[in-house]
């Protein structure tokens, strides 16, 4: 066998690492120009594959082609016909050899080049053509009659009033939801779009409307200067357009106004129904308006510190405004909040303070929607009334029919009630109006799983993540539906995934129920009781339902229902696992015990009309 040394010197002698060079810059610029030329000649995308493959395979061919053969001025001969004398006629081709391989290389870095800055530069021009005419066919399919309010910029030049410019766009799309065949996004979604740079065609085909309206607030003093443009999503044209510089007291005068404006441009019938801005204080008092803007904006930052300031300042309007029935409503959903996150005492005050707050707003506004949502609230939170709450949410939505709040608050509770395609239908209904929600689109996929369409649950929880990928438990409940699907192995790579921490820890329990190791299983379900066990009692009841072991399951939904009952009431009958037991008598028991009705007989009549 020949030296390895001797054998690189053959081939360098032979020239083929040239010869290799020459074939690999070849093929690398013929398939640049054949991929450049195959959409304008109608060649199939398998053409330039087919190539690539054929290339492949030949190279070793060509290999043993230049260890054979070399080019010399008479023409191709075999290695063995040259003499040794024929070195500088060797040399001769090697510097051919190499003046073609610079100009292949220069071929195919112009066609790369051409490529990348011409051809890929088109391609781009081309791929946003078709995305702006996929934007524009998606804006045909939506309601001429729709529009969703972009967040007022504030140009007071003090951040800390952001609440203020917000608040009124709030109080503007609250106001439109009023006007009878107009369809309107809620405030989360819309709000997604604040300083966005995309376009209003963009932004339109996202939220589903034809209409935008933005402007921008400015305050200064006892003055206010309120612009607001009406626009056409579809090319950005202004349909309407006014500014409005008065007095602040003349706030609510001025949005109003708007209302019907923008009524007026969109060819919307008021039917003589005035719009009523709901949040406004009796006696037009911008002070208490603004203190309850301001404590509003502060409890949705959604911690305890936040309530506490939040609800402080409201507290402040009513002192100016007494009788501000709205203001009297947030107290009491706040306080239920707030009491939620409390023990002892301090739970049972800030629930009391909540039912005081709700009795002040139903005697101040007893046909406001707002009133008969906080009262529902109340029922199904404090009182255990599950039938009453129903009724409420329902009288409320009767009230305010466009209103996508109102209809996630019903469709929570119809689920509650074991109403699941009424829930469903109505979570529906609510994401249209706030297509970028992703809690609703959570709450759907509960609905959807315990319903049995596992696939149409995956959909919405799988928007979840795609809308808020740190969603709290959105892995969890994708864990869940794999594991009721069969999916084993998905559903154990998913509970990992889970980011909230509570979460995970139920999520890794629940899937190592179903180990084969029951020695891991014991373990996984005793770990989770020492540490969630008084915290998480419906928890633990489902890692016993897993288990297949009912008596446990029932003796942990029973300390599940806590004072009374309300989480284990809006929890039980659109829970998978538990409701695998519906048929055994202790399960209707605990229904009745919690106001709920058995799996399998009608929901009793309420006092409202069904919407």
């Amino acid at each position: 066998m020949p030296h390895p040394r001797s054998l690189l010197t053959e081939f360098r002698r032979r020239n083929v690492p040239r010869a290799a060079v020459i074939y690999i810059a070849a093929a690398w610029a013929l398939s640049q120009g054949i991929a450049q030329l195959a959409p304008y000649v109608g060649a199939p995308d398998w053409v330039v594959r087919w190539f690539l493959v054929a290339a492949v395979v030949a190279f070793p061919l060509w290999i043993a082609f230049a260890w054979f053969f070399e080019l010399t001025p008479e023409g191709l001969k075999r290695d063995s016909e040259l003499a040794e004398r024929d070195s500088a006629a060797r040399r001769a081709t090697a510097r051919k050899l190499d003046f073609w391989i610079i100009g292949i290389l220069a071929v195919a870095v112009v066609l790369l080049a051409t490529n990348q800055f011409v051809l890929h530069g088109d391609a781009t021009s081309q791929a946003n053509a078709a995305d702006t005419q996929a934007v524009l066919a998606a804006l045909t399919k939506v309601p001429a009659q729709s529009v969703a309010v972009l967040p007022l910029a504030n140009e007071s030049g003090d951040p800390e009033r952001q609440y203020f410019s917000d608040g009124l766009s709030e109080e503007l799309i609250s106001d439109l939801t009023q006007v009878n065949g107009l369809k309107v996004i809620g405030n989360y979604s819309s709000f997604k779009f604040r300083d966005s740079k995309d376009s209003p065609a963009q932004i339109g085909a996202t939220l589903g409307v034809a209409n935008l309206i933005e402007g921008s607030v400015r305050q200064s003093g006892e003055r206010i200067r309120i612009v607001v443009n009406l626009i056409r999503a579809k090319d950005g044209a202004s349909v309407w357009s006014h500014t409005y510089d008065q007095q602040l007291k003349d706030v609510f005068a001025i949005q109003s106004q708007i209302g019907h404006a923008v009524a007026s441009a969109l060819q919307v019938k008021l039917l003589g129904k005035a719009i009523v801005s709901d949040d406004k204080p009796p006696s037009g008092n911008v002070e208490a308006y603004q203190l309850m803007l301001q404590g509003r904006a502060l409890v949705r930052r959604q911690t305890e510190d936040g309530s506490r300031q939040g609800l402080a300042l409201i507290r402040q309007a009513l002192e100016l405004e007494p009788d501000y029935a709205y203001a009297w409503s947030l107290i009491s959903n706040y306080e239920i909040n707030l009491g939620n996150l409390l023990q002892g005492d301090a739970k049972q005050q800030a629930y009391e303070e909540a039912r005081r707050a709700a009795d002040k707003a139903s005697t101040l506004a007893p046909n406001a929607p707002v009133t008969h949502l906080v009262r529902g609230y109340v029922l199904a939170q404090l009182d255990g009334d599950q039938m009453g709450s129903l009724a409420e949410y329902r009288r409320a939505l009767a009230l305010a029919p466009n209103d996508g709040t109102t209809m996630a608050f019903l469709a929570v509770q119809y689920a509650a009630l074991g109403q699941l395609q009424q829930s469903v239908g109505l979570y529906r209904k609510a994401i249209a109006t706030d297509p970028l929600r992703a809690d609703w689109f959570n709450n759907l996929s509960v609905a959807l799983a315990a319903k049995g369409d596992f696939d149409e649950a995956e959909q919405a929880i799988r928007k979840t993540i795609e809308l808020q990928p740190d969603y709290p438990g959105a892995y969890l409940q994708l864990s869940d539906i794999e594991f009721l699907r069969g999916e084993v192995k998905a559903a154990m790579r998913d509970a990992g995934k889970e980011t909230d921490p509570d979460a995970r820890a139920f999520a890794l329990a629940s899937v190592k129920q179903v180990n084969h190791d029951a020695g891991m299983a014991d373990a996984a379900l005793h770990d989770y009781i020492e540490h969630y066990g008084n915290t998480q009692p419906f928890n633990v009841a489902d890692l016993y339902a897993l288990r297949g072991q009912p008596d446990e399951m029932f003796q942990w939904l029973q300390r599940a229902r806590g004072p009374n009952g309300a989480v284990l009431a809006a929890n039980l009958l659109d829970d998978p696992l538990a409701l695998r037991y519906k048929t055994d008598p202790r399960f209707a028991a605990l229904c009745k015990q919690l106001g709920l009705p058995v799996p399998g007989e009608p929901l009793p009549a309420v006092s409202s009309t069904t919407p």
